[in-house]
């Protein structure tokens, strides 16, 4: 279920304008984030052979390196900086 969630949030994300993207790219890092607590649990409790955690750890890290290069874009991209007002 986690993983369509993500998918959602981040499809939902694509196709929103700019300031709207926000929410949903910071909703698919936390599913993220508790998807690799899961899979460290289930590895933990030798519920998952090393291999296979390995094997499904390494491309949900680069989802969540990815996905936080996103947000951090789109902080900058929205700043008051940015758009050019001053605090």
């Amino acid at each position: 279920m986690l993983f369509i969630e993500i998918i959602e949030a981040v499809s939902t994300a694509s196709f929103v304008p700019g300031t709207q993207k926000i929410p949903f790219v910071i909703l698919a890092i936390r599913k993220v984030d508790a998807l690799k607590i899961l899979l460290m649990v289930l590895w933990e409790t030798k519920s998952l052979e090393t291999k296979r955690y390995i094997a499904l750890s390494r491309p949900i890290e680069e989802v969540g390196k990815m996905l936080g290069g996103w947000s951090g874009q789109l902080h900058r991209q929205n700043s008051p900086e940015q758009s050019g007002e001053k605090g």
